[in-house]
């Protein structure tokens, strides 16, 4: 149990996807203007990683059964695949609203690096099932936290006087940039 618990806050805080890994910037970027939408971001993140991250486990250890374990990156990619095709017909039937609000950043979960990081990590790193979902949750988690916290600032920012030079993707980089030297930092810490 310990072991899972320091997984969790590994991968979620200490080695967060986003901020010290820079992997899925772009939903990243391109989601946190608001923080319903970054919320239901994170939320359909969290889904598709936990699921692959327990579906890539099994599948992996099928294809060293097999001996094709060199099919690994495109077997996972297929599932993630999968996966996020059924979260974007769920919501395009269940919630219209949200499924327009997050537009072409949904499908983007499926070319999102950091949800096939996971899943080859989980492999590389030789953890188990429980381990692997847990892994793959923490890094879902920390994506939300990240994305959320961004999405705070930047409505923050909306309201303020910026500078014409600065409005728009500037100020968010150097946002998102400084998030990211702060969390170094922080983690050096930790």
């Amino acid at each position: 149990m310990k072991t899972l618990i320091l997984t969790l806050i590994s991968v979620s805080l200490v080695n967060n996807v986003v901020l010290s890994q820079f992997l899925g910037l772009c939903p990243f970027l391109g989601v946190s203007k608001q923080t319903k939408t970054a919320l239901s971001m994170g939320g359909a993140v969290i889904f598709v990683i936990t699921i692959a991250s327990a579906v890539t486990h099994v599948l992996y250890r099928l294809l060293v059964l097999l001996h094709v374990e060199y099919l690994e990156t495109v077997t996972f990619i297929l599932i993630i695949a999968a996966l996020v095709q059924l979260v974007e017909l769920f919501l395009k039937k269940y919630s219209t609203a949200l499924y327009n609000a997050l537009g072409v950043y949904l499908p983007l979960i499926t070319t999102n690096c950091a949800v096939l990081g996971v899943a080859l990590t989980n492999v590389q790193n030789h953890y188990n099932f429980i381990t692997s979902v847990v892994a793959g949750f923490g890094t879902a988690l920390g994506f939300t936290i990240s994305i959320t916290i961004l999405a705070g600032i930047r409505e923050r920012i909306a309201d303020n006087d910026i500078p014409h030079v600065l409005q728009g993707s500037p100020i968010v980089l150097i946002t998102a940039g400084l998030m990211a030297i702060a969390f170094i930092g922080f983690s050096g810490l930790i």
